[in-house]
């Protein structure tokens, strides 16, 4: 298996031009939250073309995660895609975050900030990107697998996507939230993977995160009913052991304490009067 990670030397920040609107929190301690969970049809129409903007650089980020390759290249990638689609990169100063997309590898649960750590043959890496442009945010990450990949982490990585899909197919009008994390568990156990708990989807819209809660587990104590218009990410953590974790000096990145790998998917969606839409689609 691969060394363990150790922090890399992050570049400064990129620079965006002063023609994209930036999101209310940049330059902010913090952000702006509160919203309602229900959308209108205009602001889901625009969180479309944020999501399909999220998901097209994500593709593009993607291709390039490669053996040899740094995660800073990974970001430059997508901070340049995001930019010629006139879109800003919502992570980029959201508290204080200094780059424009995650790269968490490994033992990373999530928010590994890029940096000039190269990525080996055998690593995986999650990389998870936001556009902000008509007001509204699209959020989506995937796990890819860098070369050639252990079974272990490969089948990890494929049910931790299934968990994910299967979550998106539960969500219909009339459920209650809590059916998103009981099906993510069911499925997880099935294999002895551990569901994150402490890192959960969000409510996203005009707010990166609204305030509303997407637990991956099995919370029966949540009681919110799915209604058309409702807008969440649905983003699972399942790990190979512990879902106990560390959280490095740069108060981001967020490691495994049994330092076991760790793989993470997610789509923005809008609950619909039938089921769910995928909103971050290329």
């Amino acid at each position: 298996m691969t060394t363990l990670l150790q922090p890399g030397r992050v570049s400064p920040m990129r620079k965006v031009p002063a023609s994209i609107e930036r999101p209310e929190y940049v330059g902010k301690k913090r952000p702006k939250t509160g919203e309602p969970d229900v959308k209108t049809p205009e602001i889901i129409e625009r969180m479309r073309v944020a999501g399909r903007i999220a998901a097209q650089a994500l593709e593009e980020v993607g291709k390039h995660a490669q053996p040899g390759v740094t995660t800073d290249e990974l970001d430059r990638i997508g901070h340049e895609f995001l930019l010629d689609h006139g879109a800003y990169p919502s992570t980029l100063g959201y508290k204080g975050y200094p780059k424009s997309l995650c790269t968490s590898i490994n033992e990373v649960i999530c928010h590994g900030i890029p940096d000039d750590t190269v990525l080996q043959d055998g690593d995986i890496v999650n990389v998870d990107i936001t556009a902000y442009i008509g007001g509204v945010h699209g959020d989506t990450d995937a796990t890819y697998l860098v070369g050639e990949v252990d079974e272990e982490s490969r089948l990890l990585v494929e049910r931790t996507r299934e968990a994910m899909m299967r979550a998106i197919r539960a969500v219909a009008p009339g459920r209650q939230l809590n059916v998103v994390g009981r099906v993510i568990e069911a499925y997880a156990k099935r294999f002895g993977y551990g569901v994150v708990r402490d890192f959960t989807g969000h409510g996203i819209g005009t707010s990166f995160h609204s305030g509303l809660m997407v637990p991956h587990y099995d919370d029966p104590s949540l009681r919110v009913e799915l209604v058309p218009g409702m807008t969440f990410t649905i983003e699972p953590m399942l790990t190979l052991g512990t879902i106990e974790y560390d959280i490095w000096p740069d108060k981001w990145t967020a490691v495994t304490r049994d330092r076991k790998r760790t793989a993470q998917f997610e789509h923005t969606l809008v609950v619909t009067e039938t089921g769910s839409e995928i909103l971050t689609l290329p």
